[in-house]
């Protein structure tokens, strides 16, 4: 079970060295095109939540990333040898809330960097941290569809 750690260690490291790299190396809003009207590196901070929401409330932002982190970590621990598919999405859920908890301890904002155009659709910029919690949230929900189904397939027989 503990390599699971090591995955949140990743995204981790991975999240922190990006931000490292956007912040030493672009001037704020500073953009770099990488696919023409698709995809741009975009030296951006955020104070608030996805979509820019609740912008300098710190103090929401640590404490709901305080219980996530020990919520996270009790499943870990209970059903960790259940599920695989549990596991990595709560390893990526944990990873990406450490990510952006460290910035917004270190210094009360977010660094966000990946920017993409999708049609006409300006999406919000994001970093490695908001996109492992994602992936994350979407694998525990595939999985709770997935027991789901198991479920009621045993129930009908």
């Amino acid at each position: 079970m503990y390599y699971y750690y090591v995955l949140a260690a990743f995204i981790i490291a991975l999240d922190q060295f990006t931000k490292w790299l956007v912040v030493q190396n672009m001037d704020l809003y500073e953009q770099i095109p990488i696919i023409d009207n698709f995809f741009s590196i975009t030296s951006h901070r955020n104070s608030g939540a996805a979509w820019g929401i609740l912008q300098n409330q710190m103090v929401f932002f640590y404490i709901i990333t305080v219980i996530v982190i020990v919520g996270v970590l009790y499943f870990m621990h209970k059903f960790a040898k259940q599920s695989k598919l549990l596991t990595i999405g709560l390893s990526l859920v944990l990873g990406g809330a450490i990510g952006n908890f460290i910035d917004r301890l270190l210094h009360q904002e977010v660094v966000d960097f990946l920017d993409f155009k999708i049609i006409n659709y300006n999406f919000p910029i994001f970093n490695v941290a908001d996109s492992s919690l994602v992936i994350g949230v979407g694998l525990l929900i595939v999985m709770t569809f997935i027991e789901d189904r198991k479920e009621r397939k045993t129930m009908n027989e």
